[in-house]
């Protein structure tokens, strides 16, 4: 089981992830789309409170990097 910061760190990355989910169904973009999946889905999987923050941070940074 993870620690509370694992908790919180993935109720933020999460909600983030749904903003990404909505806007890139909207807008048809599938680099935001994915990473909103990726986001929502990541940190039911992930113990570390560091990883969690890495991958999150990775993958907000995705449609920024990615434009389709």
């Amino acid at each position: 089981m993870g620690s509370s910061s694992t908790l919180i760190w993935g109720i933020v990355f999460g909600s983030v992830g749904a903003g990404y989910l909505i806007y890139g169904k909207k807008r048809q973009r599938l680099g935001a789309f994915l990473a909103g999946l990726g986001l929502c889905v990541y940190p039911m999987f992930v113990e570390s409170v560091w990883a969690t923050v890495l991958m999150g941070v990775a993958l907000i940074l995705v449609p920024f990097f990615y434009r389709d």
